[in-house]
């Protein structure tokens, strides 16, 4: 009877090679996981710019059309409000027309767009962070082009193909 009592309490429980067993196929997986899920948010961190820029373009071509329409030829002479120091939210227009609905909070991490705030001869700079690299990037008000540098910082190519 003693027997009977002490072989149920053990197969209720599990045994230390089990144990280790679990954990090292948990290691094994943790291993090849994580690598995979670096690699996705640098992905995804490419992504979002590649959109911000397609939005971004798209926004300043609108504006034009809507700037033909009035009788106006000319780009959009800032694509935020310069008059506000410092830049709160950027490509939100120049003060005076609405390029992204609800523009974009600038921060200085990865994914995330910022301004020094300087639009000088027609021409803003705007920075994008991926990867740990800041890529800069150009509006040019002469010809309304939004563009990077790709020879300056190779996430360029990346972010704007």
């Amino acid at each position: 009877m003693e027997k009977e009592i002490y072989m149920k309490n053990s197969k209720s429980a599990f045994t230390m090679i089990e144990l280790i067993f679990v954990i090292v196929v948990l290691g094994i997986l943790a291993g090849v996981a994580i690598p995979k899920f670096a690699a996705t948010r640098d992905d995804a961190q490419i992504a979002k710019g590649r959109s911000d820029i397609a939005s971004i373009r798209s926004a300043i071509v609108t504006e034009r059309q809507t700037r033909l329409i009035k009788g106006d030829s000319k780009f959009i002479t800032s694509l935020h409000d310069t008059s506000v120091t410092p830049v709160a939210i950027l490509f939100d227009g120049n003060g005076t027309s609405t390029l992204l609905m609800y523009g974009i909070t600038p921060k200085n991490t990865d994914g995330h767009w910022q301004t020094n705030a300087t639009c000088t001869g027609g021409v803003c700079t705007y920075k994008f962070k991926v990867l740990g690299v800041d890529n800069i990037f150009t509006y040019t008000q002469s010809n309304g082009i939004f563009d990077c540098n790709t020879t300056a910082a190779p996430s360029c190519d990346q972010l704007t193909k």
